[in-house]
């Protein structure tokens, strides 16, 4: 083989000498895989700034020059994340930013170095809203730092902000919006205004994500760097993930409420064998599901399409009941909607409500998609149409079990969701196509890791589980998990539910956990069966001395259930501590802030009656 081209100031001769030994007799997919072998020996060397890959020149060609990572800005990538959007749109900047040859740092809130955010010259946030207005809680501490008199003075700082909202919530984006004006006021600028995402988030993030992109490359000056053809030295792509589902075949649907209930909660187990996926407690499985046929024919009756009319949709071309039934969200209306009734000149007054979040957010909480579409006709398009609605997204669900209990196995506790609305009964979708499964079907799932929602690695700590309903489900699997690695910290659970005879899920088993030891503490709520409705936070604030203790004691605290109960529940912890510590109501509200950015109070909460959280991926009657 030809001598290797002597670089002086780089390359020893004999460095040169022993590298032309190595590589002799290899082929050429062996040197491709040793050149990105380099390649990422020199980006970790480089403290992590990647160096732009260049394709092999054509037969005769000079090769171009590539510009180098120092030629680029770099860009710190920071995400506030609940339930996964914010992180996934994050790492999609992250990935696509690195391709084009930017030096790029991605940091979830709570791990940014916050030292340094003073030297930073370019940035962008991705940032959801939880329920109606709150941050996420990996988000609360970067937040905190930021509108604190320690911020510094930004006005070498450049950003671009994406921001997760849900627009049937008042607060639509508020998160975004409040770090948008904080920034500004601390003398940073805009790279681009701020983007704001409903639940379909790509259709945003998407353009959001090359405008921000082509901003960067123009302030720089530089051409695009060409993309690599040998693969980069990364971990390898989960076989399983959200675009590339595993079929999980259900082995048990089994209803857990009794006939008496006014709920219909199931506990499914589904077979992960084969799948490749880890998963700890604390995680959820993400459930792709159907929308229930007679919704499907609703809407197609009341927009008098054919259901065999061909549209593009979810980049194929379909028929339109397909379409409805397997990839638009129908049980529930968005802003989408509201604009195209409006922009066909349908309904002039939607155009004012459109104009305040807050009476947005009041109509489509009022009125279901079908409800809508009653009330405002219009002769629809069939393309018009699913252009209008967002794409059917994915339902999470708390893992109810613990692999060192029951192996490859995964355990779900789905509640029915089935609620009157606009004078009419509606289901859940993915609730609904669950209850009608049979043992033997198959579904369609992928993991979706909730780091902040694990358990301590200290196996000596003691745990404090509130839960109502189906928040039960990851407790279930702390206590299997915990058991197994024989941990010697006590465990608490309070627990919510309409009725004791009907609505007590899993009752053996935790009865069986108080009496052998597993649970040190078990306080229950059952809210219908006196005639003071009695919830969790009662028991909270009945138990605040020895809850108190307990926290004192390096506790650690969890809660699970719905976004108005976790309100509730936050209100009643932060009157024990002024109850029972003498604390005033803002230190009071301050010390739980603390605990959360410690990491010893989590919270997993989903939308009510079904809805989607905030700026987080719809869990829908589970947890």
């Amino acid at each position: 083989m030809a001598a290797l081209p002597r670089l002086p100031e780089l390359l020893p001769a004999e460095n040169a000498e022993a590298l032309g030994r190595a590589v002799a007799g290899l082929d050429a997919p062996a040197l491709w895989w040793l050149s990105g072998y380099a390649a990422g020996l020199a980006h970790a060397r480089s403290g992590g700034l990647p160096l732009p890959a260049a394709a092999p020149p054509s037969a005769g060609a000079d090769p171009a020059p590539a510009p180098t990572a120092a030629a680029l800005p770099r860009l710190t990538v920071v995400f506030g994340s609940q339930t996964g959007n914010a992180r996934r749109a994050a790492e999609a900047l992250a990935a696509e930013a690195e391709a084009a040859g930017f030096a790029v740092r991605l940091f979830r809130a709570d791990a940014y170095p916050l030292r340094e955010l003073g030297e930073e010259r370019r940035m962008s946030f991705v940032f959801s809203t939880q329920g109606d207005g709150d941050p996420s809680d990996d988000a609360i501490a970067f937040l905190e730092h930021l509108e604190g008199r320690r911020a510094p003075r930004l006005e070498s700082l450049r950003y671009a902000i994406l921001a997760l909202g849900d627009s049937s919530y008042p607060r639509f984006c508020a998160v975004g919006r409040r770090l948008d004006e904080r920034l500004a006021a601390l003398g940073a600028r805009r790279l681009l205004d701020r983007a704001e995402a409903d639940v379909d988030v790509e259709a945003t993030a998407g353009p959001w994500r090359a405008a921000l992109l082509g901003r960067l490359r123009e302030e720089a000056a530089v051409a695009q760097a060409p993309v690599a053809t040998v693969t980069p030295l990364r971990r390898a792509t989960p076989t399983v993930s959200r675009e590339r589902p595993f079929a999980a075949e259900l082995l048990c649907n089994q209803r857990i409420t009794g006939r008496d209930s006014d709920k219909d909660v199931r506990h499914l187990e589904l077979d992960l064998s084969g799948s490749g996926l880890a998963w700890e407690p604390g995680d959820a499985l993400g459930v792709r599901a159907e929308n229930p046929p007679a919704l499907v024919e609703a809407v197609l009756e009341l927009t008098g399409l054919a259901a065999e009319q061909v549209v593009q949709c979810a980049g194929r071309s379909l028929p339109l009941r397909e379409c409805l039934l397997r990839h638009r969200e129908i049980t529930r209306a968005g802003r989408g909607l509201l604009a195209a009734i409006a922009a066909a000149g349908a309904a002039p007054d939607l155009a004012a409500v459109l104009a305040e979040p807050a009476r947005t957010a009041e109509l489509l909480g009022a009125l279901p998609l079908v409800g809508i579409l009653r009330r405002w006709r219009r002769d629809w398009d069939a393309q018009a149409l699913v252009d209008a609605l967002p794409p059917l997204a994915p339902r999470l669900y708390s893992l109810a079990s613990s692999r060192a209990e029951v192996g490859e196995e995964a355990h779900l506790t789905v509640d029915v969701v089935r609620y009157v609305q606009d004078g009419a009964i509606h289901v859940g979708a993915a609730s609904s196509h669950l209850a009608r499964l049979e043992a033997g079907a198959r579904l369609e799932v992928f993991l979706e890791p909730n780091e902040r929602f694990r358990l301590p690695a200290d196996r000596g700590r003691d745990l404090i589980m509130i839960a109502a309903g189906t928040g039960i489900a990851p407790f279930r699997a702390f206590v299997q998990q915990r058991a197994a690695e024989g941990a010697g910290g006590r465990h608490w659970l309070l627990f919510g539910a309409p009725r004791l005879a009907s609505d007590f899920l899993y009752q053996v088993e935790w009865l069986a956990a108080r009496k052998d030891g597993r649970l040190a503490r078990l306080d229950l709520a059952f809210s219908r069966d006196q005639e003071r409705k009695v919830y969790v936070q009662h028991r909270i604030r009945e138990q605040g001395r020895e809850l108190l203790a307990w926290l004192r004691g390096g506790a650690h605290l969890y809660v699970c259930g719905a976004v108005r109960m976790g309100h509730a529940v936050h209100a009643a912890l932060r009157d024990v501590l002024v109850q029972h510590a003498g604390l005033d109501a803002e230190t009071a509200e301050s010390e739980l802030r603390a605990l959360q950015v410690e990491g010893r109070y989590a919270r997993d909460l989903y939308g009510n009656q079904g809805l989607p959280e905030a700026g987080g991926s719809p869990r829908e009657g589970g947890s």
